[in-house]
């Protein structure tokens, strides 16, 4: 892995109008890097913001307030040439295979519609040869270009969305929760595909997931997220060793353990209170009305990352010593 930052995340904040006078905070004040070349998982319950969060570096949402920087520049002001190349070189594979590839369109021009509009190639046979190539690459075959997505099962429209999104030779993926509508027994054969494809094409992933025991296999890096907010950051293996942050811990103790004779022995967390609402977050940690370390602090101290050890990050005040992160 290359220790080169790809994205900067500064102060991020996406809000939603709902009504007439609520507002949504559905990514509230969020920083951090992405480094070139690493896969950076993003866990958390539905309704954290992940989806939101991801489709803001992929510039499809604009930030209301903040800014993200790739390679060094504000994608918020790119001319409308540099927009087109940032949409090449940003892909998104999408959560649910079935809504996101269009039922009238075959697989090859599903395929090939992005090449054409970014004239990657100077005619149809290298287009029908690179379309062939991708099928190949995401193991399906040449002679499925012809068919329509109903004719697939939900792993292979999967495969075919991931061969659209490569069409364009992207050097980053946000992939949304790739695998949450797939059987259990085809998940662990895309995410193989996405390990396999991320090393022969040495591309940086975002990978959006509340599976947190298939993220720990695919990710680098693993960022937890809890109502618009990160709590948590750290390399997968020392965040599932040491997590700091209550509801880390409490994601981790819901990941069954294939030893029958520890999972006897050990006891899921279980959380008291509501989940709060997105429009009215209490002050300070917004998991405080679920945690049973809750003292006078959580209500009164904003949340801020804290380095407790090397590149592990928290916002919990319970973790002291540690220097504020300046991200």
């Amino acid at each position: 892995m290359k220790n080169e930052k790809m994205f900067e995340l500064k102060n991020v904040k996406k809000y939603f109008k709902v009504g007439s006078h609520q507002i949504l905070k559905a990514v509230d004040d969020v920083s951090f890097d992405i480094m070139q070349d690493e896969i950076l998982g993003l866990v958390g319950e539905s309704g954290s913001g992940k989806t939101t969060l991801g489709r803001v570096i992929a510039n499809i949402y604009p930030p209301t307030n903040g800014y993200v920087l790739y390679n060094g520049y504000n994608i918020l002001q790119y001319s409308k040439e540099q927009r087109k190349v940032y949409t090449k070189n940003v892909q998104v594979i999408f959560q649910d295979p079935y809504s996101s590839l269009d039922p009238r369109m075959t697989v090859g021009e599903i395929i090939a519609e992005g090449m054409i509009i970014h004239n990657m190639y100077s005619s149809s046979k290298e287009i029908k040869e690179r379309t062939h190539e991708l099928l190949e690459l995401v193991g399906l075959n040449s002679e499925h270009s012809n068919r329509f997505p109903h004719e697939f099962s939900g792993g292979q429209r999967q495969r075919i969305g991931i061969a659209r999104a490569l069409a364009l030779n992207p050097k980053f993926l946000v992939c949304d929760e790739p695998i949450s509508a797939l059987d259990v027994s085809i998940q662990a054969q895309i995410v193989n595909l996405f390990k396999k494809i991320q090393a022969e094409m040495q591309l940086t992933y975002l990978f959006i997931a509340h599976d947190l025991s298939m993220v720990k296999y695919i990710s680098d890096r693993v960022a937890v997220m809890y109502l618009g907010k990160i709590v948590e950051i750290a390399s997968s293996n020392l965040l599932y060793k040491e997590a700091l942050h209550p509801y880390t811990e409490f994601l981790l103790s819901a990941i069954p353990i294939p030893d029958p004779r520890v999972e006897s022995k050990r006891s899921n967390i279980k959380l008291e209170g509501e989940i709060p609402s997105a429009i009215n977050l209490p002050k300070g940690c917004p998991f405080q009305g679920r945690c049973k370390y809750k003292d006078d602090s959580c209500s009164i101290k904003d949340m801020t990352l804290i380095e407790i050890s090397s590149n592990h990050w928290t916002s919990c005040t319970r973790a002291e010593g540690g220097k504020v992160s300046t991200l």
